[in-house]
């Protein structure tokens, strides 16, 4: 049986965020992810998970200036002590937060930029982020993203990353297969999940193509979700998606996978 964390980035805008836990676990969610931890305490997000029942599934490391349209830095040459420090702060919140995966955003170079510098930059950036983390227990997750929701965003095919993971070859870097990105991009997910499930750390979910609920467009999700649960997968889908008309409106589709 698939089990689902829900996006508290993406899901439940019809509360504040930290009330966003408890709405969550009265839905039967087990789990929660989101983009970012660092505007609230640890501790004060640990007691809302604890207080829940809820185990954080992922978030992703400081991106630098999300405002200002930047969406990480790995792939940045130049910016190499501030992602250092970026691991150190995310280490930090995971470790509080008992989350044992972390994302790393790649970043968007621009056009100007040499990307065979950014590729070597991002391969020392997440050498160094895996070795940090495994002191850590912890898993660090790459995530191709496509070009239309971030364009420019330095990795986009799921044989990049893999490429990319294999050069490093640290235990615990592993691959975050988000299926809506995937499906525009690249398609034939069935075909990459039997092929790539045993170096995916982390699944993300959303009706293609306007990222709604997962219960309608061209993506067959119950036809996946057997496929994983064939295939023995048994972490998280995380439902990153923009609810169409209120959170708990939409989730009919998630209550035949209730236990």
């Amino acid at each position: 049986m698939p089990r689902f964390a829900a996006n508290l980035s993406m899901m439940y805008q019809e509360f504040e965020f930290l009330d966003r836990f408890a709405a969550a676990a009265a839905d039967g969610f087990k789990a929660v992810e989101f983009l970012f931890p660092y505007a609230f305490p640890a501790a004060e997000i640990a007691a809302r998970l604890q207080r829940h029942g809820l185990t954080n599934a992922l978030f992703n490391l400081p991106p630098g200036n999300w405002q200002a349209g930047e969406r990480g830095m790995a792939a940045i040459p130049g910016r190499e002590a501030e992602f250092a420090a970026s691991v150190e702060t995310a280490l930090g919140y995971a470790t509080i937060l008992g989350c044992k995966r972390v994302h790393v955003m790649a970043g968007i170079p621009g056009t100007a930029a040499d990307r065979v510098a950014c590729r070597a930059t991002y391969v020392r950036n997440l050498r160094h982020a895996a070795g940090r983390a495994a002191g850590a227990g912890l898993e660090i997750l790459i995530e191709p993203i496509n070009t239309r929701d971030i364009p420019g965003y330095f990795v986009n095919r799921q044989d990049d990353a893999h490429r990319i993971r294999e050069e490093i070859g640290a235990a615990n870097l592993k691959i975050q297969l988000d299926l809506y990105h995937c499906q525009i991009v690249e398609g034939d997910l069935a075909m990459k999940i039997r092929r790539d499930l045993a170096q995916v750390g982390h699944i993300q979910i959303a009706g293609v193509p306007e990222r709604h609920e997962p219960d309608r467009g061209e993506v067959n999700f119950p036809f996946l979700f057997a496929l994983l649960d064939e295939l023995g997968y048994s972490g998280w889908i995380g439902c990153e998606y923009r609810p169409r008309n209120g959170t708990r409106a939409g989730l009919g589709w998630l209550k035949p996978y209730l236990v």
